[in-house]
């Protein structure tokens, strides 16, 4: 479990795929599905080095004549979904394949703090405490 509060979204996002690869791990393959399940919460409080909060664009086109559409990182986080800013990053950083679709299904992002995975019992992973460079002030 990762609280994403402060945490700069490229650093989050390296950290999140690298375990869900389970490239963490001793036993690591890389045509195997090794990684653990991630929960990340709070992610509508991530934060983004430089103007990127305004100027990165998430582009989408709607299948018409002259569809495409885009919004910013900043409208996604105050819009109904903000964890898909954090899914969009991993997803993006994760092997384009079977294999990364199979790994993409073991996280799970949550806006707020709450979760229902408490009877799993996760462990806390301290991102904040890794670097420094890690967390950014609002």
């Amino acid at each position: 479990m990762i609280d994403a509060e402060g945490v700069v979204l490229g650093r989050l996002a390296t950290i999140v795929a690298n375990r869900l690869r389970g490239k963490h791990k001793a036993t690591f393959t890389p045509h195997m599905d090794m990684g653990d399940n991630v929960i990340v919460i709070n992610a509508d409080k991530v934060q983004m080095t430089g103007n990127k909060r305004a100027d990165k664009r998430y582009y989408w086109h709607t299948g018409h004549p002259g569809g495409i559409k885009f919004r910013t990182a900043g409208q996604v986080l105050e819009g109904a979904h903000p964890e898909r800013v954090v899914m969009k990053a991993v997803e993006r950083m994760i092997t384009r394949n079977k294999l990364g679709r199979q790994q993409m299904t073991h996280l799970r992002v949550y806006a707020g703090a709450a979760h229902p995975h408490e009877a799993q019992s996760p462990e806390v992973l301290d991102v904040k405490s890794m670097n420094p460079k890690n967390t950014r002030s609002a």
